[in-house]
């Protein structure tokens, strides 16, 4: 009985040993090993051996990591107060950095993220933080990466979810585009006036140069006003017409 029970312990002894000493990582893993408290290399992926007691190991994730950053409190340029969040694409390009230089390197990405884009979002103003979106995005993604290469990490990508306003700011930028909307068409109206008023200076200079033309001119219009129905017509006679007359008469006997 006394050597089945010493048998028994043996046997669970040699599987801890064993579960302790063989390591499966799967292909975007990579582990970490330290041998009595110092760094000595990176392994994986795949069947990795280590010495019970001696060595320890730390897995690390080599996958694009997703960091959703929580809504930050953000003062532009032009003092307006907004509520920012952003999502944070990254990865650990070299996991001894990852593991040795920074305590938690996740927290830490995020932590650093968020202050920066206070940062670099209170360099700006309203109207840039809502149509430049792909630069603001470009200068955090470089901020954040030349802070987090000391850490092993790559920030790919840095993007701009939402940005809040509150109700009276939304109602001051309504009123903007509204303003912004009328003194565009009365531009427009303005420059069709003065485009029309050119085309009527080019053909009185036409029509004083062709007196023929003048005449033309003057029976269309008396062509269009016998086409209106009103009662009360008004009959335009030129001075030109007017001197002829005055001429022939001063000719006659």
């Amino acid at each position: 009985m006394g050597m089945q029970i010493g048998f028994a312990l043996l046997l669970v002894l040699v599987i801890a040993l064993a579960a302790s000493t063989f390591r499966i990582l799967r292909e975007y893993e990579r582990a970490v090993v330290f041998q009595l408290g110092r760094f000595w290399q990176v392994k994986g992926p795949g069947l990795i051996l280590l010495i019970p007691v001696v060595q320890q190991m730390i897995r690390v994730d080599l996958r694009t990591i997703v960091l959703d950053v929580p809504p930050q409190d953000v003062i532009t340029r032009d003092n307006v107060s907004v509520k920012v969040n952003a999502v944070l694409y990254f990865r650990v390009l070299d996991p001894q950095k990852a593991i040795i230089q920074v305590e938690n390197f996740l927290m830490a990405t995020s932590q650093l993220a968020q202050t920066t884009l206070r940062a670099v979002l209170g360099k700006h103003e309203l109207d840039q933080l809502l149509a430049e979106r792909e630069q603001l995005n470009s200068d955090i993604q470089q901020v954040l990466d030349a802070q987090t290469d000391a850490w092993g990490i790559k920030v790919a990508n840095v993007e701009i979810k939402h940005v809040d306003l509150n109700e009276s700011m939304i109602r001051a930028i309504a009123r903007q585009a509204e303003a912004e909307r009328e003194r565009r068409a009365k531009v427009i109206h303005a420059e069709g006036e003065l485009q029309a008023s050119e085309k009527l200076m080019q053909a009185a200079e036409m029509l004083g140069r062709q007196p023929g033309a003048m005449q033309l001119r003057y029976m269309q219009t008396l062509g269009a006003i016998a086409g209106d129905k009103s009662s009360t017509i008004v009959f335009p006679l030129p001075i030109e017409l007017l001197k002829g007359m005055a001429e022939v008469s001063a000719n006659k006997p």
